[in-house]
Protein backbone atom coordinates (compact mmCIF):
# COMPACT_ATOMS: atom_id res chain seq x y z
CA UNK A 1 0.00 0.00 0.00
CA UNK A 2 1.51 3.41 -1.00
CA UNK A 3 1.50 6.09 1.33
CA UNK A 4 -1.60 7.69 0.05
CA UNK A 5 -3.16 4.59 0.53
CA UNK A 6 -2.11 4.84 4.40
CA UNK A 7 -2.90 8.02 5.03
CA UNK A 8 -6.58 7.37 3.62
CA UNK A 9 -7.03 4.47 5.88
CA UNK A 10 -5.64 6.12 8.72
CA UNK A 11 -8.01 8.73 8.26
CA UNK A 12 -11.12 6.38 7.96
CA UNK A 13 -9.65 4.61 11.38
CA UNK A 14 -9.58 8.06 13.29
CA UNK A 15 -12.97 9.12 11.87
CA UNK A 16 -14.26 5.91 13.08
CA UNK A 17 -12.79 6.25 16.48
CA UNK A 18 -14.10 9.75 17.14
CA UNK A 19 -17.64 8.30 16.43
CA UNK A 20 -17.39 5.69 18.61
CA UNK A 21 -15.04 7.40 21.56
CA UNK A 22 -15.49 10.80 21.74
CA UNK A 23 -18.51 12.98 21.89
CA UNK A 24 -19.29 16.12 19.65
CA UNK A 25 -17.57 19.52 19.81
CA UNK A 26 -14.88 18.26 22.36
CA UNK A 27 -12.03 20.49 20.75
CA UNK A 28 -10.76 22.83 23.77
CA UNK A 29 -8.38 25.52 23.67
CA UNK A 30 -5.80 25.14 26.30
CA UNK A 31 -4.78 26.89 29.02
CA UNK A 32 -3.01 29.91 29.28
CA UNK A 33 -4.71 30.71 26.12
CA UNK A 34 -8.05 30.09 26.59
CA UNK A 35 -8.74 33.60 28.66
CA UNK A 36 -7.70 35.56 25.46
CA UNK A 37 -9.16 33.06 22.31
CA UNK A 38 -12.58 32.10 21.84
CA UNK A 39 -12.59 28.80 19.03
CA UNK A 40 -15.43 28.72 16.64
CA UNK A 41 -16.59 26.26 13.87
CA UNK A 42 -17.67 27.59 10.54
CA UNK A 43 -19.07 23.84 9.38
CA UNK A 44 -18.16 22.35 5.76
CA UNK A 45 -17.39 24.38 3.21
CA UNK A 46 -20.86 24.12 0.77
CA UNK A 47 -19.80 22.19 -2.63
CA UNK A 48 -16.37 21.39 -1.65
CA UNK A 49 -14.76 17.75 -1.87
CA UNK A 50 -13.51 16.19 1.10
CA UNK A 51 -10.92 15.49 1.97
CA UNK A 52 -9.98 19.28 2.67
CA UNK A 53 -6.51 20.81 2.05
CA UNK A 54 -4.59 23.88 2.90
CA UNK A 55 -6.53 27.14 2.50
CA UNK A 56 -5.57 31.11 2.13
CA UNK A 57 -7.45 33.86 1.15
CA UNK A 58 -7.00 35.11 -2.47
CA UNK A 59 -4.17 38.03 -2.99
CA UNK A 60 -6.05 41.45 -2.27
CA UNK A 61 -9.31 40.26 -1.85
CA UNK A 62 -9.93 39.28 2.26
CA UNK A 63 -13.57 38.37 1.10
CA UNK A 64 -12.52 35.14 -0.86
CA UNK A 65 -10.90 32.13 0.59
CA UNK A 66 -9.01 29.55 -1.33
CA UNK A 67 -8.91 25.56 -0.15
CA UNK A 68 -7.94 22.44 -1.18
CA UNK A 69 -10.50 20.15 -2.25
CA UNK A 70 -9.83 16.37 -2.89
CA UNK A 71 -6.47 16.52 -0.68
CA UNK A 72 -3.74 13.97 -1.63
CA UNK A 73 -5.07 13.22 -5.16
CA UNK A 74 -4.34 13.36 -8.46
CA UNK A 75 -7.95 14.66 -9.01
CA UNK A 76 -6.95 17.67 -6.05
CA UNK A 77 -8.40 21.14 -6.97
CA UNK A 78 -8.29 24.56 -5.38
CA UNK A 79 -11.65 26.21 -5.21
CA UNK A 80 -12.47 29.67 -3.93
CA UNK A 81 -15.38 30.57 -1.88
CA UNK A 82 -16.93 33.85 -0.11
CA UNK A 83 -16.87 34.35 3.58
CA UNK A 84 -18.84 35.92 5.57
CA UNK A 85 -17.77 38.49 7.88
CA UNK A 86 -19.82 39.78 11.25
CA UNK A 87 -19.51 43.94 12.27
CA UNK A 88 -16.05 43.32 13.55
CA UNK A 89 -14.61 41.61 10.29
CA UNK A 90 -14.51 38.35 11.98
CA UNK A 91 -15.43 35.44 9.51
CA UNK A 92 -18.76 33.89 10.85
CA UNK A 93 -19.72 31.62 7.64
CA UNK A 94 -19.50 31.19 3.88
CA UNK A 95 -21.05 33.19 0.94
CA UNK A 96 -22.22 30.85 -2.40
CA UNK A 97 -20.53 27.70 -3.47
CA UNK A 98 -17.53 26.41 -3.73
CA UNK A 99 -15.80 26.44 -7.16
CA UNK A 100 -13.31 25.89 -9.04
CA UNK A 101 -9.71 28.18 -9.02
CA UNK A 102 -6.98 26.58 -10.06
CA UNK A 103 -5.17 22.76 -10.39
CA UNK A 104 -4.22 21.44 -7.05
CA UNK A 105 -2.97 18.05 -7.78
CA UNK A 106 -2.14 15.87 -4.67
CA UNK A 107 -2.99 19.31 -2.77
CA UNK A 108 -1.89 19.01 1.27
CA UNK A 109 -1.82 21.28 4.43
CA UNK A 110 0.26 23.95 2.64
CA UNK A 111 -1.34 26.76 0.13
CA UNK A 112 0.29 30.39 0.25
CA UNK A 113 1.51 33.71 -1.54
CA UNK A 114 4.96 33.71 -2.86
CA UNK A 115 6.84 36.52 -4.37
CA UNK A 116 5.72 37.69 -8.18
CA UNK A 117 2.27 36.52 -7.04
CA UNK A 118 2.88 32.98 -7.84
CA UNK A 119 0.56 30.76 -5.49
CA UNK A 120 2.63 27.62 -4.27
CA UNK A 121 1.20 24.39 -3.10
CA UNK A 122 2.39 21.50 -1.05
CA UNK A 123 1.84 18.33 -2.79
CA UNK A 124 1.77 15.17 -0.79
CA UNK A 125 2.37 12.21 -1.46
CA UNK A 126 4.91 13.37 -4.52
CA UNK A 127 7.06 15.20 -2.41
CA UNK A 128 6.67 17.94 -4.56
CA UNK A 129 5.99 21.63 -4.58
CA UNK A 130 3.62 23.16 -7.19
CA UNK A 131 3.15 26.83 -8.38
CA UNK A 132 0.29 28.19 -10.14
CA UNK A 133 0.92 32.17 -11.90
CA UNK A 134 -1.38 34.68 -10.98
CA UNK A 135 -4.21 34.55 -13.35
CA UNK A 136 -3.43 30.82 -14.42
CA UNK A 137 -5.51 27.86 -13.75
CA UNK A 138 -3.08 25.56 -14.48
CA UNK A 139 0.27 24.53 -12.56
CA UNK A 140 2.88 26.45 -14.35
CA UNK A 141 6.01 24.67 -12.03
CA UNK A 142 6.25 21.92 -10.17
CA UNK A 143 9.34 21.19 -8.16
CA UNK A 144 10.17 17.70 -7.21
CA UNK A 145 12.00 17.63 -3.79
CA UNK A 146 13.56 14.36 -3.54
CA UNK A 147 16.95 15.26 -5.10
CA UNK A 148 16.89 18.11 -2.98
CA UNK A 149 17.02 15.42 0.04
CA UNK A 150 13.60 16.34 1.71
CA UNK A 151 12.12 13.13 3.31
CA UNK A 152 9.55 12.84 5.70
CA UNK A 153 6.47 11.72 3.20
CA UNK A 154 6.69 15.01 1.33
CA UNK A 155 5.59 18.61 2.25
CA UNK A 156 2.38 18.68 4.58
CA UNK A 157 2.65 22.22 4.09
CA UNK A 158 4.76 25.29 3.22
CA UNK A 159 4.41 28.87 4.40
CA UNK A 160 6.47 32.46 3.88
CA UNK A 161 7.43 34.07 6.81
CA UNK A 162 5.26 36.95 6.52
CA UNK A 163 6.88 40.59 7.51
CA UNK A 164 8.08 41.48 10.57
CA UNK A 165 8.60 37.71 11.82
CA UNK A 166 11.95 36.17 12.37
CA UNK A 167 13.45 35.06 8.79
CA UNK A 168 10.64 37.11 6.97
CA UNK A 169 10.45 36.54 3.27
CA UNK A 170 11.70 32.64 3.73
CA UNK A 171 10.43 29.55 2.32
CA UNK A 172 9.34 26.96 5.24
CA UNK A 173 8.05 23.28 4.69
CA UNK A 174 7.14 20.60 6.87
CA UNK A 175 6.99 17.26 5.94
CA UNK A 176 4.22 14.75 7.04
CA UNK A 177 4.44 12.54 9.04
CA UNK A 178 7.79 12.72 9.77
CA UNK A 179 7.72 16.70 10.68
CA UNK A 180 11.24 17.31 8.97
CA UNK A 181 11.05 21.18 9.02
CA UNK A 182 13.30 22.63 5.96
CA UNK A 183 14.17 26.11 5.38
CA UNK A 184 14.25 26.43 1.10
CA UNK A 185 16.40 28.20 -0.98
CA UNK A 186 14.65 29.77 -4.09
CA UNK A 187 15.49 32.06 -6.45
CA UNK A 188 13.33 33.42 -10.21
CA UNK A 189 13.18 31.09 -13.48
CA UNK A 190 12.95 34.34 -15.48
CA UNK A 191 9.61 32.45 -16.80
CA UNK A 192 7.61 34.00 -13.88
CA UNK A 193 7.64 31.18 -11.24
CA UNK A 194 11.17 29.93 -9.25
CA UNK A 195 13.04 27.37 -8.88
CA UNK A 196 14.30 25.74 -5.66
CA UNK A 197 17.60 24.71 -5.51
CA UNK A 198 18.50 23.56 -1.68
CA UNK A 199 16.32 22.13 1.75
CA UNK A 200 18.68 22.79 4.96
CA UNK A 201 17.04 20.60 7.46
CA UNK A 202 16.48 22.80 10.51
CA UNK A 203 14.52 20.68 13.29
CA UNK A 204 12.10 17.84 13.60
CA UNK A 205 8.76 18.35 14.60
CA UNK A 206 6.29 16.11 16.50
CA UNK A 207 2.69 15.22 16.16
CA UNK A 208 2.36 14.39 12.15
CA UNK A 209 2.60 18.22 11.30
CA UNK A 210 0.55 19.75 8.50
CA UNK A 211 0.01 23.79 8.08
CA UNK A 212 1.39 26.35 9.97
CA UNK A 213 1.26 30.13 10.98
CA UNK A 214 3.15 32.82 12.21
CA UNK A 215 1.00 33.97 15.68
CA UNK A 216 0.79 38.06 14.47
CA UNK A 217 2.92 40.18 17.10
CA UNK A 218 1.08 41.57 19.67
CA UNK A 219 -0.94 39.03 20.32
CA UNK A 220 -1.63 37.87 23.85
CA UNK A 221 0.18 35.29 25.69
CA UNK A 222 2.52 35.38 22.66
CA UNK A 223 5.68 37.58 23.96
CA UNK A 224 8.22 36.80 21.52
CA UNK A 225 7.73 35.03 17.88
CA UNK A 226 5.63 31.71 17.71
CA UNK A 227 4.02 29.66 15.21
CA UNK A 228 0.84 27.38 15.84
CA UNK A 229 1.28 23.91 14.02
CA UNK A 230 -1.97 21.63 12.94
CA UNK A 231 -0.81 18.43 14.08
CA UNK A 232 -2.83 16.40 11.84
CA UNK A 233 -1.79 12.71 13.94
CA UNK A 234 -2.14 14.18 17.57
CA UNK A 235 -5.53 16.09 16.63
CA UNK A 236 -4.00 19.51 18.18
CA UNK A 237 -3.02 22.88 17.32
CA UNK A 238 0.62 23.35 19.20
CA UNK A 239 2.42 26.03 19.88
CA UNK A 240 6.24 27.03 19.61
CA UNK A 241 8.39 29.98 20.26
CA UNK A 242 10.82 30.13 17.19
CA UNK A 243 14.49 31.53 16.85
CA UNK A 244 16.26 34.03 14.44
CA UNK A 245 15.47 32.77 11.60
CA UNK A 246 11.65 31.36 12.35
CA UNK A 247 12.23 28.41 12.93
CA UNK A 248 10.22 26.80 15.60
CA UNK A 249 12.53 25.34 19.24
CA UNK A 250 10.57 21.84 19.83
CA UNK A 251 11.84 22.88 23.53
CA UNK A 252 8.96 25.19 23.86
CA UNK A 253 6.33 23.37 22.74
CA UNK A 254 2.75 23.52 24.43
CA UNK A 255 -0.82 22.34 23.40
CA UNK A 256 -3.15 25.24 21.86
CA UNK A 257 -6.03 23.46 21.12
CA UNK A 258 -6.83 19.50 21.56
CA UNK A 259 -9.91 17.53 21.02
CA UNK A 260 -9.57 18.25 17.22
CA UNK A 261 -10.44 15.21 14.08
CA UNK A 262 -7.28 15.89 11.80
CA UNK A 263 -5.95 19.48 11.53
CA UNK A 264 -4.96 20.21 8.38
CA UNK A 265 -4.26 23.91 6.91
CA UNK A 266 -3.63 27.07 8.23
CA UNK A 267 -4.15 30.81 7.51
CA UNK A 268 -4.04 33.82 9.53
CA UNK A 269 -7.05 36.57 8.48
CA UNK A 270 -5.30 39.51 6.93
CA UNK A 271 -8.23 41.52 8.69
CA UNK A 272 -8.10 40.69 11.90
CA UNK A 273 -5.17 38.15 12.64
CA UNK A 274 -7.78 35.48 13.03
CA UNK A 275 -6.63 31.85 12.65
CA UNK A 276 -8.48 29.62 10.57
CA UNK A 277 -7.82 26.00 9.66
CA UNK A 278 -9.01 23.64 8.25
CA UNK A 279 -9.66 19.65 9.12
CA UNK A 280 -8.84 16.14 7.06
CA UNK A 281 -10.66 12.99 6.89
CA UNK A 282 -12.61 13.60 10.00
CA UNK A 283 -15.99 12.40 9.95
CA UNK A 284 -17.20 15.69 8.69
CA UNK A 285 -14.03 18.09 6.91
CA UNK A 286 -14.73 21.66 8.39
CA UNK A 287 -13.02 25.48 8.75
CA UNK A 288 -12.75 26.56 12.45
CA UNK A 289 -11.43 29.91 13.11
CA UNK A 290 -9.86 31.45 16.67
CA UNK A 291 -10.40 34.78 17.51
CA UNK A 292 -8.50 36.79 19.72
CA UNK A 293 -5.21 37.32 18.28
CA UNK A 294 -3.80 40.88 16.90
CA UNK A 295 -4.04 42.10 13.22
CA UNK A 296 -0.90 41.09 11.18
CA UNK A 297 0.93 44.04 9.83
CA UNK A 298 -0.49 44.80 6.24
CA UNK A 299 1.22 43.27 3.19
CA UNK A 300 1.59 44.81 -0.12
CA UNK A 301 0.03 43.72 -2.70
CA UNK A 302 1.37 44.63 -6.24
CA UNK A 303 -1.21 45.05 -9.08
CA UNK A 304 -1.28 42.23 -11.19
CA UNK A 305 -0.24 41.93 -14.98
CA UNK A 306 -3.48 41.75 -17.29
CA UNK A 307 -5.15 38.55 -17.17
CA UNK A 308 -7.18 37.36 -13.74
CA UNK A 309 -8.64 39.91 -11.42
CA UNK A 310 -5.02 41.91 -13.48
CA UNK A 311 -7.52 42.24 -16.39
CA UNK A 312 -10.90 42.85 -14.11
CA UNK A 313 -9.00 45.90 -12.97
CA UNK A 314 -8.05 47.31 -16.49
CA UNK A 315 -11.57 46.84 -16.88
CA UNK A 316 -12.44 49.14 -14.25
CA UNK A 317 -9.96 51.80 -15.30
CA UNK A 318 -11.82 52.15 -18.34
CA UNK A 319 -15.38 52.16 -16.58
CA UNK A 320 -14.13 55.09 -14.57
CA UNK A 321 -12.46 56.72 -17.27
CA UNK A 322 -15.82 56.33 -18.98
CA UNK A 323 -18.16 57.57 -16.44
CA UNK A 324 -15.63 60.60 -16.25
CA UNK A 325 -16.14 61.62 -19.53
CA UNK A 326 -19.70 61.24 -19.66
CA UNK A 327 -19.77 63.69 -16.47
CA UNK A 328 -17.89 65.89 -18.18
CA UNK A 329 -19.93 65.63 -21.84
CA UNK A 330 -23.36 65.85 -19.14
CA UNK A 331 -22.36 66.95 -16.09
Amino acid sequence: MNRSGVRGLTSALVAAVALVAAPADTQTIQPPFDVNYTLNNLGPVPGLPTPYGGLTFLLGDPNTLLIGGAANTAAGEIYSIGVVRDAENHVIGFSGTATFYCDGAYNDGGVDWGPDDVLFLARWPVNEIGQVEWGSTDADKIVDLDPLGVTGGGPGALTFVPPGQPGAGSLKICSWSGGQWYDLTFSPDGTGTYDITAADLRTTLPGGPEGFIYVPTGSPDFPVPSVLVSEWSANNVAAYEVNGSGDPVVATRADFITGLDGAEGAVTDPLTGDFLFSTFGAATDVVLVVEGFAAPEPIEVAIPTLGGTGLAAFVMVLLAAGLFLIWRRYG
